[in-house]
């Protein structure tokens, strides 16, 4: 179970990875094809905006990556918690916000992840 747990931690991660990447280094191109509902011509003024998101979805990750990184199991677990929980909090509200794909896209993998790392604390 705990691989699988470090396996979807990981997989979380690189999707937020890939956000970064999008939202603050290909925010004019990629962007465009991957939030076709936003108005072309709104992606040019609004770069910064979207890579200060960027910068959010990197903590996310970041700390993701550093609960796979530390030794302890416990306080692996606990770090891994908190940042899944930030990702869900974060997809739920996009999903209400934004926009409901969002949901499956971010919330569900991230609460999938945190279900199976909390099952290591029973």
């Amino acid at each position: 179970m705990k691989l699988l747990s470090q396996i979807l931690i990981g997989l979380v991660a690189i999707e937020h990875l890939y956000i970064l990447w999008i939202e603050m280094f290909a925010w004019t191109t990629a962007g465009r094809k991957t939030f076709r509902t936003f108005p072309s011509e709104l992606f040019e003024p609004t770069k910064a905006l979207a890579a200060n998101q960027g910068l959010y979805n990197g903590f996310l990750s970041a700390g993701l990556i550093w609960s796979l990184l530390i030794g302890d199991q416990l306080w692996s677990i606990y770090v891994a918690i908190f940042f899944l929980s930030c990702v869900v909090v974060a997809g739920i509200y996009g999903s209400i916000t934004a926009s409901k794909g969002i949901f499956v896209k971010q919330a569900l993998p991230a609460i999938i992840a945190l279900a199976v790392t909390l099952s290591l604390l029973l």
